[in-house]
């Protein structure tokens, strides 16, 4: 049975503070007698031991107890006699992230699908306002029409614990679940009905800081190190101790991947990584989770992720690119977007940034890919970040035709990146998706308020939506009942043809297309090995050439 420890080389004195669960019983190694048994992790605060204090033994820049670890018990280190802090390797925060952590064990170890990426059709959501309860729970009931729609993998926005409610990027026990979701019984769950209805899960997570909320690493070691990504401290990947936080992170990815079967994970923001070793952490973190695969964000365009990491992308470029060429909008980072061109460009060649002038950062920016595999790149309309980083968290379903979110939908499902469709945008949902916290600080709280209203210093004050209002958070649920309802449902429907016809053609496979273009509407032909397929998208809100939105021709390979 494993014992307790912490690493903590700086610290001279650890105790270990335990309450121990109904389960307890006194086998000779130290533990209560108890009269009851329960199941792990149902046990109520009143049938919680008094806490015992137990001196830890330092070995090297570890501290020991030899006090078995019994599922259920509540535990806390107190580092040099201050208070009580969670376990930076806590599996369970049963009372948020300043509470003790929680001794818990997965049942039996998870397999991942072991299914490529290539060819699959993603979905990602965001679990507290997917559904009206926001529990993976709940998530679990709508596997059906995910399956019935033709999606093959669900990409869950972070997951870990976080004070109050956000997005989960200020994540900081990056072992646990959080509660409000379930925990981690619920993730077990939900992976295992989602593998049943053949459905990959994707988890994001977030190595590349700590949120401001619960954050006690520091505490025990040099866990981050000088320096600002815009949202934390740098991570230590490189300083004295980097070796025992590099392993704190592949820790995470075999839990997520080898425990729990995950069968992707999403890296959050690569690019703020302080990575300048011979072996990249990217790399150490693609063995580790093997045979699962990983998805890199990185907003350098660096054609080493896919390349030599051989990781898989998410493309901001083909977003920006469709996005601004459809709606119109070319202020902030759509500055260089918004031609036919630009948007030609990207289809036939990935990235428009490959080494160009950008004029937002105003630098060249990015770097030519050689021979690039078209799977490895995500391709969507809209994702979290570009609906909840806009003022009011506005959808593009909130000012786009019908018609144009189609074709926006039409040239993303018909090419060879993998697809990812963002929750609601399926349906056209005309509820935002805006960016809400609610930390435990309400001097966080007023921070982010303050935040928020100077990134957005340009707009009318009161078109700023507070992030840590109530309302903020209820509005952006989606509404289910618009599935009965047009246009939605001509939306859907129009998804749901597209990603079949996409099965169907084989369009995971194609090459990568030649292009032309004329006015607002964009043509483009595809190679697959069944058919040759000719996509034409009409980009504006009036019928061009007779289109509406989008047409599709096909001509079977002759054998």
């Amino acid at each position: 049975m494993d014992t307790y420890s912490v690493w903590a080389p700086k610290a001279q004195r650890v105790d270990l503070v335990i309450e121990e669960g109904p389960g307890a019983r006194n086998d000779g190694e130290g533990a209560r007698a108890d009269v009851a048994e329960e199941a792990p992790g149902e046990s109520s605060r009143e049938q919680m031991r008094d806490p015992l204090v137990e001196a830890m033994v330092k070995v090297g820049e570890f501290f020991h107890s030899q006090r078995p670890m019994r599922e259920g018990d509540r535990y806390a280190f107190r580092v040099d006699g201050g208070p009580n802090l969670p376990d930076p390797y806590s599996r369970r925060q049963p009372d948020g992230i300043h509470g003790k952590s929680q001794v818990w064990r997965a049942d039996r170890p998870r397999e991942p699908l072991y299914r490529p990426l290539q060819g699959e059709v993603l979905y990602e959501l965001h679990v507290g306002t997917f559904t009206p309860s926001g529990t993976l729970d709940a998530a679990i009931e709508k596997l059906d029409y995910l399956a019935d729609l033709g999606v093959t993998a669900v990409e869950l926005m972070p997951l870990q614990p976080v004070g109050g409610r956000n997005w989960g990027y200020d994540g900081v026990q990056w072992h646990a679940v959080d509660e409000a979701y379930g925990g981690p019984d619920a993730l077990l769950r939900f992976v295992d009905a989602a593998h049943a209805q053949g459905i990959a899960v994707i988890l994001d997570v977030v190595f590349n800081h700590f949120g401001p909320d619960g954050n006690y690493t520091d505490f025990f070691g040099p866990y981050t190190t000088v320096g600002e990504t815009g949202w934390g401290n740098v991570v230590n990947l490189m300083g004295p101790g980097s070796d025992q936080v590099r392993r704190y992170i592949l820790d995470a990815v075999r839990l997520w991947t080898k425990e729990f079967g995950v069968d992707g994970l999403r890296l959050d923001a690569v690019h703020a990584l302080d990575d300048r070793g011979a072996v990249s952490i990217l790399e150490q973190m693609r063995d580790v989770a093997s045979p699962s695969y990983l998805i890199a964000e990185s907003d350098q365009n660096d054609t080493r992720i896919t390349q030599d990491y051989r990781l898989a992308q998410w493309n901001d470029d083909v977003h920006h690119a469709i996005h601004a060429a459809v709606s119109g909008e070319t202020q902030g980072y759509y500055c260089d977007f918004g031609s036919m061109e630009v948007l030609a460009t990207v289809m036939q060649q990935v990235y428009w940034h490959a080494g160009r002038y950008s004029t937002f950062r105003g630098r060249t920016h990015g770097r030519p890919l050689v021979d690039p595999e078209p799977w490895r790149f995500m391709a969507y309309t809209t994702n979290h970040d570009q609906t909840g980083n806009r003022a009011a968290g506005d959808r593009p379903s909130m000012y786009l035709s019908p018609e144009q979110q189609l074709a926006k939908a039409a040239l993303v499902l018909l090419s060879p990146f993998t697809p990812m469709l963002f929750m609601g945008e399926e349906w056209g949902a005309s509820t935002p998706f805006a960016f809400f916290v609610n930390h435990s600080s309400e001097e966080l709280n007023q921070a982010t308020r303050e935040g928020r209203l100077k990134e957005f210093s340009t707009f009318n004050p009161e078109d700023v939506l507070d992030p840590a209002d109530e309302g903020t958070f209820e509005a952006s649920r989606l509404d289910w009942s618009e599935l009965d309802r047009e246009p939605h449902r001509r939306i859907v429907e129009g998804y749901r043809n597209l990603i079949a016809f996409r099965t169907q053609h084989r369009m995971a496979e194609a090459s990568l297309p030649t292009v032309r273009y004329e006015g607002r509407w964009i043509e483009l032909v595809y190679a697959t090995p069944v058919s040759t397929v000719t996509i034409t998208a009409n980009l504006s809100d009036e019928p061009t050439r007779g289109l509406d939105a989008w047409e599709v021709r096909r001509e079977a390979v002759k054998r």
